[in-house]
């Protein structure tokens, strides 16, 4: 299934007031033309390169993907170079299925979605139905009321809670499913997302959305001990001002930066995300705060607040970003710190049941 986007061609022929950029978000026309022959003639570059890349793309996945798994064994270094320069936008919804595990789950199950669509209920319907409008609101898809894409989000959301009601609905899942359904179809979609909150390739994320959020806790913890271990000149400045990470960053692992970042940064990061997990949540966070360093430490408490959540325009450039994200070095901390967290929380936990026994006993 094609993506809901118009081309750069469609969206400049819109004759309202206001204009589509290439992945179909409305944006303000440019009140300049002086220098539209350098952006055509950039432009024209640009997809020579993309058509070059496609060739040889499609020669490493084959047709349908069919060649995936063969060519990941031979050469996952090839595998992983490219992924991280960027998956050609014509074939990420293909590409992303295959390097999440969910097109596997999708022919395992098949039937499945549809019976959960349209014979289950599912009890957060009224709170999906109010979230949806919310869910990329500026995209042409998402915004007519009852459209398709609405249509399409509601199905997904209310498919998953009745696929695991354990879990349910929270609401940053909207962002999640908007972002695949801008790529694949509906059925494709909910696998995907399956196989992020189950773990298909990498560990399970449903702690994302469970109650109390545990997961973003644990990434929290991991991730404000990470930015004192490598920016600890901010993070002193952190705790001083008494910032710390669920203030700013709660945001980036609940949607992974698919709510309030550029598009195509968000797109960047989960081609990797999919690929190599959610390290690269945290090596972007990092990167970030590193790139504007020496802007934030001299802010005061509301300024910095301001700052955590409106970063410059530069350092949103994924060419800049991702390479000095892709730098950080994180992966064994990572697991030592997840550590950490689970004996400090299993001593949480082993305290208050003893609290409550000698309650009890008291009782």
């Amino acid at each position: 299934m094609e993506k809901k986007r118009l081309d750069d061609h469609e969206a400049a022929t819109i004759s309202s007031p206001r204009s589509l950029d290439r992945f179909g978000f409305l944006v303000r026309p440019d009140a300049s033309t002086s220098d539209g022959l350098v952006k055509s003639r950039s432009a024209q570059f640009e997809r020579i390169r993309e058509d070059r890349r496609v060739r040889k793309w499609r020669k490493m996945i084959g047709v349908g993907g069919s060649d995936w798994k063969h060519y990941l064994r031979k050469k996952p270094h090839v595998v992983k170079r490219r992924i991280r320069k960027g998956i050609p936008d014509c074939l990420r919804g293909l590409v992303w299925q295959l390097i999440s595990g969910s097109r596997d789950l999708l022919l395992m199950n098949p039937g499945v979605y549809e019976q959960l669509v349209i014979y289950e209920t599912s009890a957060s319907e009224l709170d999906i139905i109010r979230d949806i409008s919310r869910t990329f609101p500026s995209h042409v898809f998402f915004q007519q009321r009852h459209g398709p894409g609405q249509r399409s989000l509601y199905n997904v959301l209310k498919a998953y809670p009745v696929f695991d009601r354990d879990v349910g609905y929270v609401q940053g899942m909207g962002f999640l499913a908007g972002l695949l359904l801008l790529y694949m179809s509906e059925e494709d979609a909910f696998w995907l997302l399956v196989a992020l909150l189950k773990g298909a390739v990498h560990a399970p994320m449903e702690g994302l959305y469970l109650t109390g959020l545990p997961l973003v806790q644990q990434y929290l913890f991991q991730f404000e001990h990470l930015v004192q271990e490598h920016l600890p000149k901010l993070g002193e400045h952190f705790a001083q001002e008494m910032i710390n990470p669920s203030m700013y960053a709660s945001q980036w692992f609940i949607t992974v930066f698919s709510y309030s970042f550029p598009f195509h940064l968000a797109l960047r990061i989960w081609d990797v995300f999919l690929f190599e997990g959610v390290k690269i949540v945290f090596k972007v966070g990092l990167a970030l705060l590193k790139y504007c360093h020496d802007d934030l430490v001299k802010l005061p408490f509301e300024k910095l607040i301001h700052a955590l959540k409106n970063f410059p325009q530069d350092a949103m450039n994924p060419d800049i970003l991702l390479p000095l994200a892709y730098s950080i070095k994180i992966s064994r901390r990572l697991e030592e710190l997840r550590q950490e967290y689970e004996k400090k929380n299993g001593k949480i936990t082993q305290s208050r049941e003893l609290t409550e026994e000698q309650t009890v006993q008291r009782l």
